[in-house]
């Protein structure tokens, strides 16, 4: 399989008043297709600026990057976000549904914004809320929903649109130990399945299960 995911050289630098700070320094990083990678590492190593570079919400200050083999550095805000809606599906620790709509309606949303027929929109919906087994639970909204089923719904809606790479942000920081076990379980299925999966995280157990690990500290990436 091909890369997916192609980062050379990769920098990020913020301005912080008058002092320049590095928060990712010359990162290396290849992520071929249907490969599952835990990314660990404390707050404040850069992870979360790495996710933010991996999923097209910002660009490099330096690099390059490469996503299913379209050159994202240099893209503007609109040309990221078409990116974002066509490759990339999130899953974040905090769930980000909205409460007024069922949970069908949550995940057919983004599906909606790609301007997906109505008919195709029904069928993908079904099929990744059956997926993560929720289709008893299509008409309940957010609040009638455990923190575990939720955090389904997210990854129903993260894989409804068939986005080349699945993006989880401290997925489990949300939930009990036990609904946490069954969410990756959940994305261990998903990468079985042949979904390439990116899993941000600090806690060395949900590194620990995944294929492949790789370390930030500091702003820069080692391979365990």
């Amino acid at each position: 399989m091909g890369a997916l995911i192609e980062m050379q050289a990769v920098c990020k630098d913020y301005r912080m008043g008058s002092r320049l700070v590095r928060a990712l320094d010359r990162v290396d990083f290849t992520v071929n297709e249907g490969e599952m990678v835990a990314i660990l590492g404390p707050s404040g190593s850069g992870k979360s600026t790495l996710m933010n570079l991996l999923g097209c919400l910002d660009t490099p200050s330096a690099g390059r990057y490469r996503l299913a083999g379209q050159t994202v550095e240099g893209l503007d805000e609109g040309q990221l976000s078409r990116v974002r809606r066509r490759q990339v599906g999130f899953v974040f620790q905090g769930f980000h549904l909205l409460p007024g709509l069922t949970a069908r309606e949550n995940v057919e949303l983004p599906l909606v914004y790609r301007g997906m027929p109505e008919r195709e929109r029904a069928r993908l919906v079904e099929q990744s809320l059956a997926l993560v087994g929720l289709s008893d639970r299509m008409e309940h909204r957010p609040a009638e929903l455990s923190g575990g089923q939720q955090q389904r719904v997210a990854i129903a809606r993260a894989v409804a649109g068939r986005p080349p790479m699945l993006l989880a942000d401290e997925p489990t920081g949300n939930l009990d130990q036990s609904s946490g076990r069954e969410i990756m379980a959940l994305l261990h299925k998903l990468h079985r399945a042949g979904h390439t999966v990116v899993v941000i995280t600090h806690d060395p157990a949900i590194g620990a299960a995944c294929p492949r690990r790789v370390r930030i500290e500091d702003g820069r990436l080692y391979e365990e």
